[in-house]
């Protein structure tokens, strides 16, 4: 590992090559906040599909193009004189001493969960209208969900026993099932499904399973098994429309057990 002095001259010269670049480089000189930020979405991604596989290399070269993006953002705002690098990095700072006070003052606490109560208390004295009002408006969806719940859970909205949500989300399945035997309007159908699916956001929160992960980890595994049965089906000289769903199934219980 890196000594302190490496790890802040390293960074100096990423700051002095940003400024070369912003000076010096056609493509870089034309990028504003509205150009890097659908960019910047993308290295997001990038940097969340290679902690999902572990990839160590990967996420260091993605934290890497992360780092890029800031310095990238806060040259930009040093050049319309509204901030630089130092006013962020000095606005961190003081945001996690003010809402660590068990670190850097005189709070106690005994568990993650206090500490989680605290941080949203404090960020209510920051003149926070709402415990809901830290919830980035563009998350999506399931994240979103995630976050409301978990949030709304800090000041104490929550069941008194998880093992009740499962009590809400059978409630929320007889609805939508009530809604396809009796022809439900699509807005209605629509409007049940969120709620099953909230539910279920909610069951997976309680139980401390991340779901946008529980969600990837299956997409991913359904991903590798069909992709199972195309190879098959291309060897029997098939396609899989050619196939009976007999067929499919079986090359599917294939698939899982591989």
């Amino acid at each position: 590992m890196h000594t302190k002095e490496e790890k802040l001259n390293a960074f100096e010269r990423l700051l002095g090559i940003m400024d070369e670049l912003r000076e010096k480089c056609p493509w870089d000189r034309e990028q504003t906040f509205d150009s890097l930020r659908n960019l910047t979405i993308e290295e997001t991604y990038e940097l969340a599909d290679a902690i999902m596989d572990r990839r160590t290399e990967d996420i260091k070269k993605e934290l890497g193009d992360l780092i890029l993006h800031i310095v990238f953002y806060a040259k930009i705002g040093s050049e319309e004189g509204a901030f630089d690098i130092a006013d962020v990095i000095e606005g961190i700072i003081q945001k996690l001493i003010f809402r660590h006070p068990h670190v850097f003052g005189d709070r106690k606490v005994s568990n993650a969960g206090e500490v989680v109560e605290n941080w949203e208390e404090i960020k209510m004295q920051e003149g926070n209208r709402s415990v809901l009002s830290g919830v980035p408006v563009s998350l999506p969806a399931l994240i979103k969900s995630h976050r409301i719940q978990d949030k709304a859970r800090a000041v104490g909205f929550d069941w008194k026993m998880k093992e009740q949500v499962w009590d809400k989300v059978m409630e929320e399945v007889g609805e939508v099932k009530h809604l396809l035997g009796n022809g439900g309007s699509a807005e209605r159908m629509e409007e049940e499904v969120g709620d099953l699916l909230f539910s279920v956001v909610n069951a997976a929160r309680l139980y401390e399973i991340e779901p946008e992960t529980a969600l990837e980890r299956t997409n991913r595994k359904f991903i590798k098994r069909f992709r199972y049965l195309e190879q098959k089906a291309g060897e029997s000289g098939k396609s899989l429309k050619e196939m009976s769903l007999e067929e499919m199934e079986e090359l599917w219980q294939e698939a899982k057990s591989i």
